[in-house]
């Protein structure tokens, strides 16, 4: 990887292709661009695509297009989502002797879920039939898109093709607009290898903002820290990469090892971190199986994808509860899929990215109808209780604010100190810098969340004369285990005072 500099002429844009399989998708982008994305030896002998390809198209504008080209067997469902998450406009592919078939519904449920509403549909195969039924059931799965008749063995159509996905990208300004406004980098890893003589190379779609030699950067969720050594743009060496661009990233600093697919490369300042629980505005649609509250799904999210549990809050808004971390933005989309039998249900839009648990209720409801329609939340009045902090300070490292970040998440019912693992390493510099709070022998509150705990411990005994651990258990919607491990803290630390199996509130 070297370092001489190029630059787009116009802002750039990534194409993502979608289709069921054996439909000519690879071949239609190895007739457009001249690039086979089928790069594995297994795909080649196969015939069939299993891991995302990457092409360049130059449209006849000079403007160029970062082509992701996605599986279409069912069985790679996953991976297509997880090409189309960073795309900025759809070529969707049916087979004229076909037509729409049911990972052509997929993939456009998975479109929709993502919000990505432009696009081209390329009705392939045009020598071997008639393409006007493909044409026809293809425009009414997506009315919106201009469709266009071709041949890959032929090149019958490219250059009208060709012509479609420019007037689509005419439309579209690019990510790259916000690339030179202080917005942070935003880098989805769907690959990570290791280069004879330059060492680990990740790449990805930039989401956000511009990443360039020399940047100090870290890798989330884990918080690696790491040096840009060098950039490439679809195997050109820059100086630096803008938003909306496929990237590769030569990292000083982290072994191949420590990457995975679902890795975000950000800026050491960013405002990102992981989450475990999210707020959303999600339209899901279950068919016959409608989605209920607890439902068990896999979220996408980028090129990460995680298991949750869905929490019914009213309408279109739901809690998602994750089992393992994502590190999304207010604004990004999620798709949201059944994990049996495997199928999308839809997606929507991330509006609390670091949200603590809670359930249905009017001024829950408000506030994310205020969020979805990108309002402020209003200022709490002078003689409010002091609601929990929505953006806590930076602690010591990008770890510990990893950890911090699951804590405050896990709200009232946080881990015990044998769940985090390796994090655990990190709960000093936590308390150091009063991020994390002991409880116990083997639990660390959010120090937001003991404070909210507090204060519900002081009202009920001012209501009761008195809490105990079934009171305090119930009023917190937790279970006995931290219901008693608060109440002793606050014992210890004279907040309360225990006489028998009651705690008594201790007058200032």
């Amino acid at each position: 990887m070297g370092d001489t500099p190029t630059a787009p002429t116009q802002p750039p844009l990534t194409l993502g292709t979608a289709g069921h399989i054996d439909h000519g998708k690879t071949a239609l982008i190895n007739a457009l661009t001249g690039y086979n994305t089928d790069r594995l030896p297994e795909e080649r002998s196969r015939g069939i695509s299993i891991e995302l390809g990457y092409a360049r198209l130059d449209l006849p504008s000079g403007r160029r297009v970062s082509v992701v080209d996605a599986p279409g067997h069912e069985r790679f469902v996953r991976t297509m989502v997880a090409g189309a998450t960073g795309i900025d406009l759809f070529l969707m592919v049916v087979a004229a002797d076909d037509g729409v078939m049911p990972q052509t519904r997929e993939h456009a449920a998975v479109l929709r879920g993502l919000g990505i509403q432009p696009g081209v549909v390329a009705v392939t195969k045009a020598d071997l039939t008639d393409p006007g039924r493909a044409a026809g059931e293809a425009a009414a799965l997506l009315p919106d898109a201009e469709t266009v008749a071709v041949s890959s063995r032929t090149r019958e159509g490219l250059d009208e093709l060709v012509a479609a996905i420019e007037r689509v990208a005419a439309r579209l300004p690019g990510r790259a607009a916000g690339a030179g406004g202080g917005e942070a980098p935003r880098l989805h890893v769907d690959r990570a290898f290791t280069i004879k003589g330059a060492g680990t190379v990740v790449t990805g779609t930039l989401w956000s903002g511009a990443v360039a030699r020399g940047d100090e950067v870290t890798v989330l969720p884990r918080g690696l820290g790491a040096r840009v050594r060098a950039v490439q743009v679809h195997d050109e060496p820059v100086e630096r990469a803008v938003a909306g661009q496929r990237v590769a990233l030569n990292l000083a600093g982290v072994s191949v090892d420590e990457l995975r697919r679902g890795d975000v490369v950000s800026s050491c300042g960013a405002a990102l971190a992981p989450t475990y629980v999210l707020d959303a505005a999600l339209q899901l649609d279950g068919g016959e199986r409608p989605v209920e509250h607890g439902a068990r799904v896999q979220v996408h999210h980028g090129t990460r994808e995680a298991p949750a549990r869905l929490a019914e809050l009213g309408g279109r808004f739901w809690q998602v509860r994750l089992e393992q971390p994502l590190v999304p933005a207010p604004g990004d989309r999620l798709v949201v899929r059944r994990i049996a039998p495997p199928d999308t249900l839809g997606g929507g839009v991330v509006l609390d990215p670091h949200a603590r648990k809670h359930g249905p209720g009017r001024e829950v409801l408000a506030r994310l109808t205020r969020l979805e329609r990108g309002e402020p939340e209003p200022e709490a009045p002078p003689d409010a209780a002091p609601a929990p902090a929505r953006q806590a300070a930076p602690p010591p490292s990008p770890a510990a604010r990893a950890l911090e970040a699951r804590l405050r998440e896990a709200w009232l019912e946080p881990p015990i100190e044998a769940e985090l693992g390796a994090d655990a390493a990190e709960l000093p510099a936590l308390r150091r810098a009063g991020r994390a709070v002991r409880v116990g022998r083997e639990l660390h509150y959010h120090p937001d969340a003991l404070a909210e705990a507090e204060r519900r411990v002081r009202a009920l005994a001012e209501a009761h004369g008195s809490v105990t651990i079934a009171q305090l258990r119930d009023a917190l919607g937790t279970s006995r285990k931290f219901a008693q491990a608060l109440l002793e803290h606050f014992d210890g630390e004279k907040v309360t005072r225990r006489v028998g199996d009651a705690h008594l509130l201790r007058r200032r």
